[in-house]
């Protein structure tokens, strides 16, 4: 069962959020975020993208910028930037894209529950990039930005959500990009005994994005156990920043490809041989995007077309073989193009659903790419599933969007 517990939040004031708060740090580079800083010594990109505070082209790896990070983190407290609330609370978080909302809860995850799969991940992670959240999370004794997760939609815990959220928000603003973030605290007793309750009666909870930052703060506080011999286990250390959405709150959009040649191929051959799998069907200069799982959106030389995997070529029953990131992977990618390796071929790109069709189309008008495949999205429940039977998802196949405003929360760890 899920063990999770409120905590004392490290947060802006009022009247600071919009100053403070920041995309995630993974989701942008470093020119970018010097760019978005700029002139604004509390943004949070000081502490989670701290290269940004010296000259361009410094390594976000040196030793001395996970030291900045301390630096800034300490600066931002004592400036009153961000202060610790009082109580041990749980919050409610809400973001609004295209005028549908969802609702999640700010819990502490539990380390135990990571590291013996009761938090549940879809995707590999790298070691690399784990270790650079590590050292982050490690020397600011802290988890400066929270993991977004999913659980199984829970009436109890939904009306907890409803109750809270008629009251005024603690902070409520549009970000820069146009969406909307709302967050409330829940300081009432009982009400925070039965968030704690209800989450240990939930058998699992799944990573839906931020498998590097869960393994990384899960790996500290499994570290940290380790390290102390007075270890009890209800230490701060053995908790660590999530906001957990009920899964039907949650909307996953397409993850869409675009690759720079044909393996040698003219787009006749290529068409031809993409129809010894496919139903093919050329629909003109207008945009297609695909209506259904097994029906791709193909943009080549102008046109785009309809491929519909015809029966037989994917397993209905292999929750890994049914999902349209398989069967183009398979009988696209690898047995026409050649590529084998998603992660690490460099021939192709991946172009995440929030920039539309356009962006595709646009990549290959532009010469830079030769053609582009647009999937139907994974639904949760293929998600929950994969996670379920032990199962990895392929690379590139889930973008979350929105994605979790950083800044608003943070944990310490002790």
């Amino acid at each position: 069962m899920a063990k999770v517990k409120p905590f004392r939040g490290v947060r802006p004031p009022r009247d600071l959020v919009t100053q403070v708060a920041s995309r995630p740090y993974d989701v942008l580079n470093s020119e970018e975020a010097r760019k978005e800083a700029e002139g604004n010594p509390r943004s949070l990109y000081h502490i989670i993208k701290p290269e940004i505070d010296f000259a361009p082209g410094t390594d976000e790896h040196d030793p001395k910028v996970y030291d900045k990070a301390v630096e800034n983190f300490n600066a931002f407290q004592q400036n009153g930037w961000l202060v610790q609330d009082d109580k041990e609370h749980y919050y409610i978080y809400a973001q609004t894209m295209n005028g549908r909302t969802q609702y999640g809860i700010v819990i502490a995850a539990n380390v135990a529950d990571y590291m013996e799969g009761r938090i549940k991940k879809h995707e590999l992670t790298r070691r690399d990039k784990e270790e650079d959240r590590m050292k982050h999370v490690r020397i600011n004794n802290a988890n400066i930005e929270p993991v977004f997760f999913a659980f199984p939609d829970n009436e109890v815990l939904q009306k907890v959500i409803d109750d809270v959220t008629k009251n005024e928000p603690e902070y409520d603003f549009t970000a820069p990009d146009g969406f909307g973030h709302h967050f409330w605290v829940i300081d009432n007793p009982e009400m925070i005994e039965t968030v704690t309750r209800e989450f240990d009666r939930i058998p699992y909870l799944y990573i839906a994005d931020g498998h590097h930052r869960s393994a990384a703060a899960a790996l500290v506080g499994h570290e940290k156990a380790q390290n102390n011999p007075a270890h009890k286990g209800d230490e701060e250390y053995n908790y660590f920043l999530a906001v957990a959405f009920p899964a039907s709150h949650l909307n996953i959009i397409d993850y869409n490809r675009v690759v720079r040649d044909l393996n040698g191929l003219t787009p006749e051959e290529f068409l031809a041989r993409i129809a010894e799998n496919f139903t093919v069907e050329d629909k003109g200069t207008e945009e297609y995007r695909p209506t259904a799982l097994h029906n791709f959106s193909l943009y080549l030389g102008g046109h785009w077309y309809s491929l519909t995997a015809k029966p037989g070529t994917y397993n209905d029953n292999d929750p890994i073989g049914i999902l349209d990131v398989t069967i183009s992977s398979d009988l696209i990618l690898r047995d026409i193009l050649g590529i084998t390796d998603l992660r690490s071929d460099k021939r192709i790109d991946f172009v995440g659903g929030i920039r539309g069709l356009g962006e595709l189309s646009r990549r290959v008008d532009s010469g830079e790419m030769a053609m582009a495949l647009a999937l139907y999205p994974v639904s949760m429940k293929q998600l929950m599933d994969i996670a379920d039977s032990g199962n990895i998802m392929p690379p590139k196949t889930t973008w979350f969007e929105p994605k979790l405003r950083s800044g608003l929360i943070i944990h310490k760890l002790d």
